[in-house]
């Protein structure tokens, strides 16, 4: 199965190399990274929580998605250099989270309670590939709407003002996501294939 927007992740970073060899230089840590990522998300949903919905809004959310994407691949790729930083990593993984909740809140003033169970859904294909993971697996990326797809069609909701039909297909293509990851997983720990 496809990695879906992540397969471009390896140009991406390629991309972000020297602003990765900037801030190591500067001495800024994995988890500052971490944390100006969760900013920028938060600034992204706060905006479209609380900007009508148009083209200038489409614009500045997906600004401000592009730095919240870049720190999500810097803080790992920082964390990595540094393997002592074994702090750093755990941040990684919770800033990922903490991101994705404060980008996904809003929904909340524009669709009620309903936006709670898109914000659960939207966790689980983390939750899916962390599981195989602790198990010995290979984390999975694999699936239609992984922590890039969101980021999208938060930007289309910003866009459009179709924030229930962004959020239909962020909680299904979330599910999918999830079948999708646990069966892999489950292919690659019975087969032995991490190994």
């Amino acid at each position: 199965m496809t990695n879906g927007l992540y397969a471009l992740k390896p140009w991406y970073a390629r991309r972000l190399e020297p602003v990765v060899a900037s801030l190591e230089q500067r001495g800024v840590t994995a988890n500052q990274v971490s944390i100006a990522g969760i900013a920028f998300a938060a600034a992204a949903g706060a905006v479209v929580a609380c900007v009508p919905s148009g083209p200038v809004t489409a614009l500045v959310v997906a600004g401000l998605l592009a730095a919240r994407l870049a720190c999500a691949n810097m803080d790992g790729t920082l964390a990595r250099r540094r393997p002592r930083d074994l702090a750093g990593g755990l941040t990684n993984e919770l800033g990922d989270r903490a991101a994705d909740l404060a980008m996904l809140a809003c929904f909340v003033p524009h669709l009620g309670w309903p936006a709670f169970v898109i914000l659960l859904a939207a966790t689980l294909p983390s939750w899916a590939a962390l599981a195989a993971a602790a198990q010995g697996g290979a984390r999975s990326n694999a699936g239609p709407v992984g922590k890039t797809e969101r980021c999208v069609l938060v930007v289309l909701a910003a866009g459009t003002g179709w924030f229930a039909g962004a959020g239909i297909a962020i909680a299904i293509g979330s599910v999918f996501t999830v079948a999708v990851r646990l069966a892999a997983g489950r292919r690659q720990l019975r087969t032995g294939a991490h190994r």
